[in-house]
């Protein structure tokens, strides 16, 4: 005699969930909110240790970490590398080797073809 209580009971409640999950029914959960600040990328020039400093918000449906540790990762190497070498031919050019970064991007530009 109970058991088709229970089964009505199941389906009645499993009816409410599916309501509240599909929004016909209002009241379902909060957007989750996390302890960690939000950091981006400042306006302007990016440096390596702002991408250091960056914080995404967690969210339930969200990225894995791990890949978006690593992408980050390479992202400041290679961000790292272009400074330095942008220094460095930037240096080479007030010191008067215009003809020297001339024939060093022309090499670059010739592997890389």
């Amino acid at each position: 005699m109970l058991t088709p209580f229970f089964v009505l009971l199941a389906v009645a409640v499993a009816g409410v969930a599916v309501a509240v999950a599909v929004g016909r029914i209002s009241g379902g959960m909060a957007e989750p909110t996390s302890t960690v600040p939000v950091r981006a990328l400042p306006d302007g020039d990016v440096e390596p240790a702002d991408v250091d400093q960056l914080r995404f918000e967690v969210a339930l449906r969200g990225y894995r970490m791990q890949q978006v540790d690593a992408a980050l990762d390479r992202l400041r190497t290679e961000l790292a590398r272009y400074q330095e070498e942008h220094a460095r031919l930037q240096a080479e050019l007030a010191t008067g080797g215009e003809a020297e970064v001339e024939a060093e991007v022309e090499a670059e530009a010739r592997d890389a073809g």
